[in-house]
């Protein structure tokens, strides 16, 4: 053949089976069609793997090389690259949803989408982390598919470029265990090739034999090859689950192994031999020859078969949620043996127009150089291997996070948050974190006190400052120091909007000025208590009669009223209520002990208040009780926050993070690269300071 026949790149992809590795190579002119310039394949010498797993990767490395060798030399090009498909022998799925909110309505785009689906695959991640913990198992997402998107909670096929408050998504994403992975790279790199694209089986057989014209059926794909039998299911429009069985063609040689006494090759032989043969002569292991029909080879595996198609449908059933389906495609030589494809129609209630082999009529698309191949269920599973190559290059990089190699499953889209997630460290320590809150009540009414923010992580790519989003590749040094938490909430009974430090009475047509009770869990407290998490804080707009009479230093009479009603001493006086007290001087009002009250009434733990007078007459100006320390003043702005209009109050000055007690701003999920802080147009950091009616401006930024 001559090179000039083909483009300067073409696609190789191996498909490493329990009996035998196909390579394939060929290219895309355009996306409707693949043309195949060349299949070798290649059937193990030994049981170098079993269901689907590689026991023997020297034995399995030799065989790909010898497929390398034999394609580069029908082909006279080099082959470096390939791709390559895992098989289900252990494969776990996980279906999850994760929400994706907006601070405001906003375009969604690619990358919101993605930022969607990482979220899902977290979550995915932690609950493989949760049921494996056991085991001590490292298992890998080898690939992801979305099952549903939402738009504003309504389903939705696209969300690109859409308005919507929040973006949702149910996503199916698929794990396999590390040493299955590690196996097939191994396998592969001592053959001396390098992973350019990783695949599940079943998704590469799908791609192939299910269109996506066709799924919103209701179908099920069945890729029998000799070790496992993988399954997939499609509805309204999605995969919507993956599943195995360890049961397929190596079940049907051994049926053949102990029903005629021969090795396993031989068997092999035997089963080719009923897709095409009417008799077939074999020696058994005793050298004996003999000749039998195909109908009693059929007849002797008969019950195996009965047995695989019962677990395929059994595993159809649970995936697809306890009820048939309605549609059946078989690829894979398994799935050829005679009967086979009529037993799995019957275990699944189905009728046999229902459950077809899948080859030549889902290759149409697919061109072949060379003439010899024939389009067969066999193909479908290689070439899928190779077109997924152009549907999602995929493939597993190496990276440093904090001096710990780890592997990722590439998606040509990883960025630091992907290696973050990887590595275990915990989302929120990535984002700044608040200190403890504190929760009390007033007055009866439930307050919480948020703590201060912290730090956010600071994270460095190959020695250089950036952001969490920040793209990575292969062998990339990633250093992440975990957030901080701000400072617990604090918060004095003196900041409290409600509170004022005293109460004015009349008292004989002058006015006094008492301090004003506070309450904290049945204690009197004063104004510097720090308020505690649980506790119950009442401030009180009164004082009993005895107790301004305790304050005055006055013994009581009976004959005291209280806007003009006669009065007891547990009777409550409210602030600017009149007091008529007869019997008094001048002089003995004048020169009144009023600190009694303060060592009477205020427990040993308060600080002690003392009360001032001033020294005139009755009958020239008021009277006046006041304490002598210097009040808090609370003073209240408004400012807009994003075109929103707030009010800040209980403070001398405000700074920037004090907006976030008041403005719901999400800071534990980032939704761009950086943060943009600003006042009134400029830049501004969380320490810059805030005054009335300043414009405020917070959002993430790409």
């Amino acid at each position: 053949m001559e090179q000039t026949r083909y483009p300067k790149h073409m696609v190789f992809g191996l498909d490493i089976g329990t009996r035998s590795i196909v390579g394939t190579v060929g290219y895309r002119e355009n996306d409707h069609n693949f043309t195949v310039a060349a299949i070798c394949v290649k059937e193990h010498d030994t049981r170098a793997m079993l269901d689907g797993q590689i026991h023997d990767i020297g034995k399995v490395s030799e065989s790909i090389a010898f497929i390398k060798k034999e394609l580069e030399k029908e082909l006279d090009v080099t082959l470096t690259d390939v791709c390559i498909a895992a098989a289900g022998r252990v494969l776990k799925t996980i279906t999850v949803r994760a929400d994706y909110e907006f601070q405001t309505e906003t375009y969604v785009t690619d990358v919101h989408i993605h930022s969607l689906d990482l979220l899902a695959v977290e979550k995915a991640y932690d609950n493989i982390r949760e049921e494996m913990q056991k085991e001590n198992i490292d298992f890998y997402c080898v690939a992801y598919t979305p099952v549903h998107y939402y738009l504003n909670d309504y389903p939705i096929l696209k969300l690109d470029d859409h308005k919507a408050n929040k973006i949702s998504v149910e996503l199916l994403a698929t794990f396999l265990p590390e040493e299955v992975i590690d196996g097939l790279y191994s396998a592969v790199e001592k053959a001396g090739l390098q992973v350019a694209n990783l695949t599940l089986e079943p998704i590469a057989a799908i791609n192939i034999a299910i269109p996506e014209k066709f799924r919103m059926l209701n179908i099920a794909l069945v890729d029998v090859g000799a070790g496992t039998s993988d399954i997939s299911i499609t509805r309204d429009g999605s995969i919507i689950a993956y599943g195995m069985i360890p049961y397929a063609g190596d079940e049907l040689t051994e049926a053949i192994m102990q029903k005629f006494l021969v090795e396993f090759s031989v068997a092999e032989k035997i089963k080719l031999a009923c897709l095409k043969k009417k008799t077939v002569t074999y020696k058994d292991i005793m050298g004996i020859s003999h000749k039998t029909s195909i109908e009693e080879v059929k007849e002797a595996l008969q019950d195996t078969v009965s047995f695989i198609t019962k677990n395929i449908a059994d595993k159809i059933i649970e995936l697809n949620g306890g009820k048939t389906v309605s549609a059946v495609f078989v690829v894979g030589g398994g799935g050829k043996i005679p009967g086979f494809v009529e037993t799995l129609a019957h275990n699944l209630e189905l009728s046999k127009e229902r459950v077809a082999l899948r080859g030549e009529e889902v290759l149409r698309e697919v061109h072949f150089l060379p003439e010899k191949i024939k389009k067969d269920p066999l193909l479908v599973t290689p070439i899928g291997i190779c077109l997924n190559y152009y549907e999602q290059k995929n493939n597993f990089i190496f990276v440093n996070v904090n001096g710990e190699r780890i592997k990722l499953y590439d998606n040509n889209k990883l960025t630091i948050v992907d290696a973050a997630i990887q590595f275990g460290f915990p989302n929120e320590k990535l984002f700044p974190r608040r200190g403890k809150a504190i929760q009390y009540t007033v007055n009866g009414q439930t307050r919480m006190t948020r703590g201060e923010l912290g730090e956010a992580a600071v994270v460095k790519l190959n020695g250089k400052e950036t952001g969490i989003n920040t793209p990575i590749v292969q062998n990339d040094k990633i250093e992440i120091l975990e957030s901080t938490t701000g400072k617990d909430a604090e918060i004095f009974i003196s900041q409290l909007p409600e509170y004022q430090s005293t109460i004015e009475f009349q008292f004989n047509n002058k006015k006094i000025i008492c301090p004003k009770f506070v309450v904290a869990n049945q204690n009197l407290k004063s104004e510097y208590y720090s308020i505690c998490h649980g506790d119950c804080i009442e401030i009180l707009n009164y004082y009993t009669l005895g107790q301004i009479l305790e304050f005055m230093d006055l013994p009581y009479q009976e004959d005291i009223k209280v806007n003009n009603v006669y009065a007891s001493v547990d009777d409550k006086v409210y602030e600017n209520f009149s007091i008529a007290y007869g019997n008094i001087n001048e002089m003995s009002f004048r020169d009144l002990n009023v600190e009694s009250l303060d060592t009477a009434l205020i427990e040993d733990n308060v600080e002690q208040t003392s009360f001032n007078r001033e020294n005139t007459t009755m009958g020239a100006v008021e009277t006046s009780y006041h304490t002598n320390t210097t009040q808090t003043t609370n003073k209240e702005i408004h400012i807009l926050v994003n075109g929103q209009r707030i009010t800040l109050k209980g403070k001398d000055k405000y700074i920037f993070v004090d907006i976030l007690d008041y403005y719901e701003f999400d800071m534990t999920v980032a939704r761009g690269t950086s943060l943009v802080l600003k006042v009134n147009q400029q830049s501004a950091e969380f320490s810059s300071s805030i005054e009335n009616e300043d414009v405020i401006d917070i959002y993430w930024e790409e």
